[in-house]
């Protein structure tokens, strides 16, 4: 008879900023009139104690996540847009590069064909950053 058991998958410990992020989920559920006063009390004492992700998690498990303010959304979008420059200076070395053995190849200089695709991708990147953005 085969009784092996199988080792228990150690719960994950939780960090003083997980514990801030849970109590900023409760706060803005108490604010909502999601939770009443006493039960967000007893959430967020627990919150403090908690060790682990799970029990984290469970505090939390029938409350919505809080849409995200205005400032955390300006960071996420400025993160976003400066990986699009990132992607743009790859596609700049590589099309460089592909420019450069040709012209090896040649022996002479050609024309600078990269420049085409790469002031387009440009100029988009800047549009995006001065449009104005819808509100809401």
């Amino acid at each position: 008879m085969n009784d092996r058991r199988e080792a228990a998958v150690p719960a994950f410990r939780v960090s003083d900023r997980d514990r801030d992020k849970t109590l900023g989920v409760l706060a803005a559920a108490l604010a909502e009139g999601r939770l009443d006063p006493h039960e967000h009390a007893t959430r967020s004492g627990r919150a403090l104690q908690a060790r682990t992700a799970d029990e984290l998690a469970a505090l939390t498990a029938d409350l919505p996540t809080p849409a995200p303010t205005r400032a955390e959304q300006d960071r996420k979008d400025l993160r976003e847009w400066l990986a699009e420059w990132r992607y743009w200076l790859g596609g700049a070395v590589i099309m460089s590069g592909i420019w450069g053995a040709r012209c090896a190849q040649q022996g002479e200089l050609t024309y600078y064909w990269p420049l085409a695709p790469l002031g387009v991708w440009a100029a988009i990147l800047v549009a995006v950053a001065i449009w104005p953005r819808e509100e809401g």
